[in-house]
């Protein structure tokens, strides 16, 4: 039986000023300390000597500096031959903040044949360069294991379990520098390695030594996710039949796993451009259409109805009408809203169909409520603004996370003109908040085919695709309280142009919605089966642009009304 009996392993090149305060800090937890010093300059060696004299330090030295893999490597097997249990990796620098350390000895405790390892919490010291890097690692790692469990794979910051690392390393020949982290978590969890994290904030020191070689290291990982990416190929089969309490899917990632996925796809499409993250999207979106049954489902129930009405109404749908394709397409806006956030997307882009609407409402800088959907892509409405720059655009979101996304696009885009406002129901001190945006010329977007989570039994029943489907009473209700002209927009990406090009439908709607008094029931009726019947037709202009991936035609029945 496996007993926790673990030691400390510091890779050391030229760190020889910060080492001493490492080793200090590890001395009250009473572990034994392997520091590798991978050919160091004469001064950190002078340094290493002098640590080597302390109690429980052993250091050992290669010839010439290898990298950091091979100098972890050499630590492991140092441990391997001191029969420990465990070594407990810490980087040199003092980059890492030990406060966690407590908590990474006792999961790896708790869970003996685990790698554990910290997943970073960084503050505003890291390189925006390296932070954007390690998002199109996450990327690369979550393809080549088909699963979201490792969440970092290049922190320092680990315990390896000996024997099951030992046996990675004889079977595989590892990368020596930079790209060994990543690898050897990679190819533990293909040999059905358990893999953990835990929190730990970063810190990039001013004035820290960094040992990353922009070019040459970047090559080598370069090389690294390509053996990974074809060593994945035939270990598919294996890699789907993982457990699912081994992996973790989209859905189940909390508001920040989120808000990293929009930065790590951001950082691939930045960093490798649009056409190579198509085809990397491929890929992801095949795995997703394997596991994500309840995507996979709705997407088929909708076009089932699809299919139906179009063959009652004698309409041609396109070929290639499938529910992979539709996930694909839902890839593919994704991208496309990340281009627009970024400000990637103009009027070039653009064949506008309504322009004279809009000029109106520009000159006359009148507040507007825009209905929307989730047809297409909602967020082409920046582009269509981007030339006015007086025009503030203000998004209704129901959910908790509005301020943290407003964060993230601003990040992503500093001059952002888009503001999400967080609402969880749409009461009155909401229509005052609203009211004054719109006297003060500002536009008001809001979706008006998604029911309320709160209030899920106000809806009204309109007909969409041949059958009565529910829709949400709140849009249409907020845009009678507030008196003002509503407009419709679709923003539809044309599929068949090489280069990104949408068509965005701009159309009056209502002058002002009237909900009279005695026949307020029958005027919302005809409002929202007005506006279902735009929303069909667009539809079927573009039907696998349509992104309500659950049944549309039916209400959870769940009561949150009372």
């Amino acid at each position: 039986m496996t007993t926790f009996h673990p030691c400390f392993l510091i890779p050391c090149y030229n760190h020889g000023e910060t080492v001493p305060a490492v080793i200090d800090s590890l001395a009250p937890y009473g572990f034994p300390i392997i520091v590798v010093d991978d050919g160091s300059e004469d001064n950190t060696q002078k340094i290493l000597s002098q640590q080597s004299q302390r109690d429980n330090v052993t250091v050992i030295t290669l010839s010439e500096n290898q990298g950091k893999g091979s100098a972890v490597t050499a630590g492991i097997y140092q441990a391997y031959k001191q029969c420990f249990s465990h070594a407990i990796q810490i980087d040199a620098d003092g980059q890492h903040n030990l406060d966690a350390l407590p908590k990474l000895i006792t999961e790896s405790k708790n869970h003996l044949t685990a790698l554990i390892s910290g997943q970073p919490v960084y503050d505003e010291s890291v390189p925006k360069s390296r932070l954007y890097g390690r998002y199109a690692t996450h990327i690369w790692v979550w393809i080549e294991t088909l699963s979201f469990t490792i969440k970092d794979s290049m922190c320092g910051f680990r315990s390896y379990p000996i024997g099951r690392t030992i046996k990675i390393l004889e079977r595989n020949n590892l990368g020596k520098r930079m790209a060994f982290d990543t690898e050897i978590m990679v190819r533990m969890y293909w040999d059905d390695g358990d893999i953990r994290f835990i929190d730990t904030k970063v810190i990039y020191p001013e004035g820290g030594i960094s040992h990353f070689d922009a070019l040459w290291d970047n090559v080598k990982i370069s090389a690294m996710h390509t053996r990974l990416f074809f060593g994945m190929l035939p270990r598919i089969p294996t890699l789907l039949k993982r457990k699912p309490s081994q992996q973790q899917h989209w859905s189940s990632h909390t508001e920040r796993g989120t808000i990293i996925g929009i930065k790590a796809l951001l950082a691939v499409y930045a960093l490798l451009g649009r056409t190579a993250f198509n085809l990397l999207l491929k890929a992801v979106i095949a795995y997703y259409y394997l596991t994500g049954k309840a995507a996979r489902k709705a997407s088929e129930e909708y076009l089932s109805q699809l299919r139906k009405h179009a063959q009652q109404q004698n309409i041609t749908l396109p070929a290639k009408i499938s529910s992979y394709n539709h996930l694909l397409s839902f890839g593919h806006t994704m991208l496309d809203k990340l281009a627009a956030w970024r400000g990637d997307v103009s009027e070039k882009n653009l064949t506008i169909h309504g322009q004279e609407h809009f000029d109106g409402i520009v000159e006359q800088q009148r507040g507007v409520v825009i209905i929307g959907s989730h047809l297409g892509n909602l967020e082409l409405c920046r582009a269509l603004s981007r030339r006015h720059t007086h025009i503030k655009i203000n998004a209704l979101v129901f959910t908790e996370h509005a301020e943290r996304f407003n964060a993230v696009m601003k990040a992503v885009n500093p001059n952002s003109d888009l503001n999400l406002i967080q609402v969880s129901t749409l009461g009155p001190d909401t229509a005052i908040l609203l009211q004054q945006k719109i006297e003060q010329g500002e536009w008001i977007v809001i979706v008006g085919d998604r029911t309320s989570v709160t209030k899920e039994q106000r809806v009204v029943w309109a007909n969409f695709l041949g059958q009565p489907a529910p829709f949400p009473q709140g849009p249409f209700m907020l845009a009678a309280v507030l008196k003002a002209p509503v407009y419709l927009l679709f923003g539809l990406r044309d599929d068949n142009q090489k280069t990104p090009h949408f068509d965005v439908y701009f159309e009056p709607f209502s002058e002002q919605i009237k909900l009279p008094r005695g026949q307020r029931e029958e005027a919302l009726t005809q409002v929202v089966n007005q506006y279902a019947n735009r929303l069909e037709h667009y539809t079927i202009k573009a039907p696998l642009q349509w992104y309500n991936f659950f049944n549309f035609w039916q209400l959870s029945g769940k009561d949150n009304d009372k």
